[in-house]
C-alpha cells in the first residue's frame, strides 16, 4: 500500500510502500478514503510529543470503510463508513494524562501519535475510537469533523453558552470556519472576528449575525456595545490575539482556547476578579462526541470547506496548512 511517513522527528513527509496490515483480535482494518491534515500533525512531525515511536504515518481526521475486522469484533462489520479522530488522553484518570503524556496514557488512542494514522490507503484502529458515518456526509466532508469539528462543536455546547447568548468566534480559518456554523445552528448571537473586511460576507453565509474587523474596528468595544459575550470562542494560534479581545467578555464571560499557541495571555487578574470572567482550553473529545458531532453536521447543514488533494501531495498539502493559507481545510485522498 501507498502510505506517507515521518521516519524520524523534524523528518520530511516520504511517500512509501508498506505491507497491507493486520488488525488485531479487537481491531478493525479501514480502507482509507480521507483523512483531514490537522495543525496538531506538526507536534509529531516534529518531535514535540513524548514517546512517539518513529516511523509514524500521521493523520487523525479519517474517513473510510471497513476492510476487515479482528477475531472479537462483532458490533462492526466489513463495509461500515467509519471515521477516526483523536480519542481520548483527556481524561485525567491517570497519572500519565495528568502531566499531559497521552502517549503512556492507558485511556488514550490517538491516530498518527500512538498509532499509525490516515496518511495512507490502509490503517488499522481500535474498535472504541471508531464513529459511524452518515449517509449524508461523503468522506471528505467527514473526516476534518474527526478533530476541527468535533474540537469547535464539543467546545461550544460544553459553553454553558445559551440560545440568544452573544458567542464571538476569534478567526475563521480551519477552525473557526467551523465555530461559526456550529454557533449560528445551536441559536447563538454569533459574532466573527478576523482581520480585513473582504472576510465579511463569507462569515455572514456561514450563519456569523455581525462581523468585526479588527483591522478597522476595536473587537473590544464592539463586543460591548452588543453587551459583551458570554463565550469567546479562540480559534487562533495566538496568546497574543486572544489577550487582546478578552475585554469584550461580558460579566461570568468565558474565553474558550482551542488554538494552540506557546504565547502566554497577558491581563490582570483584577479583570477576572470583577466580572467573575474565566479562561478554559478544550481538547476534541472520544468517539462518542464524534458521532455526535457527524450526527449534528447532518441534522444542522454544518459543512467544513476543503482543498482536496491526492495522497502523494501530502507535502504540499502539509506546508499548505502550516502556512495558514488553507481555505479552510486540507484533505488528503486515496483514490478509494
Amino acid at each position: 500500500m501507498r502510505s506517507v511517513q515521518v521516519s524520524e522527528p523534524k523528518g520530511p513527509l516520504e511517500v512509501v510502500e508498506r505491507d497491507i496490515p493486520e488488525p488485531g483480535a479487537a481491531q478493525v482494518r479501514i480502507k482509507v478514503q480521507a483523512c483531514g491534515i490537522c495543525h496538531s500533525d506538526s507536534l509529531m512531525k516534529e518531535g514535540l510529543f513524548p514517546g512517539i515511536q518513529y516511523p509514524r504515518v500521521p493523520g487523525h481526521e479519517i474517513a473510510g470503510v471497513i476492510d476487515t475486522v479482528g477475531k472479537d469484533v462483532t458490533e462492526w462489520k466489513t463495509g461500515h463508513r467509519v471515521a477516526v479522530g483523536w480519542h481520548g488522553g483527556h481524561c485525567g484518570h491517570c497519572e500519565s494524562c495528568r502531566r499531559g503524556d497521552f502517549v503512556t496514557c492507558s485511556y488514550a488512542q490517538i491516530p498518527g501519535f500512538t498509532y499509525d494514522g490516515g496518511y495512507a490507503e490502509y490503517m488499522i484502529a481500535p474498535t472504541e475510537a471508531l464513529a459511524s458515518i452518515p449517509d449524508e456526509l461523503s468522506a471528505t466532508e467527514a473526516a476534518p469533523l474527526m478533530c476541527a469539528g468535533i474540537t469547535t462543536y464539543n467546545a461550544l455546547r460544553n459553553s454553558g453558552a445559551r440560545v440568544g447568548d452573544v458567542v464571538a468566534i476569534l478567526g475563521i480559518g480551519g477552525l473557526g470556519h467551523l465555530g461559526i456554523q456550529f454557533a449560528a445552528k445551536m441559536g447563538f448571537k454569533t459574532v466573527a472576528i478576523a482581520r480585513g473586511k473582504d472576510k465579511e460576507e463569507l462569515v455572514k453565509k456561514l450563519g456569523a449575525r455581525y462581523y468585526i474587523d479588527s483591522k478597522s474596528q476595536n473587537p473590544v468595544e464592539e463586543l460591548v456595545k452588543l453587551g459583551g459575550a458570554k463565550i469567546i470562542l479562540g480559534t487562533v494560534p495566538s496568546g497574543k490575539a486572544m489577550s487582546a479581545v478578552l475585554g469584550g467578555l461580558a460579566i461570568n464571560g468565558k474565553l474558550i482556547m482551542i488554538g494552540a499557541s506557546d504565547e502566554p495571555l497577558e491581563v490582570s487578574p483584577i479583570f477576572f476578579l470583577s466580572g467573575r470572567r474565566s479562561v478554559a482550553g478544550w481538547p476534541a473529545g472520544t468517539s462518542i462526541d464524534s458521532q455526535d458531532t457527524l450526527s449534528f453536521s447532518v441534522l444542522s447543514g454544518v459543512r467544513p470547506m476543503n482543498e482536496i488533494f491526492p495522497l502523494e501531495q501530502a507535502t504540499e498539502a502539509y506546508d499548505l496548512m502550516m502556512s495558514g493559507k488553507a481555505r479552510f481545510r486540507a484533505v488528503l485522498t486515496t483514490g478509494h
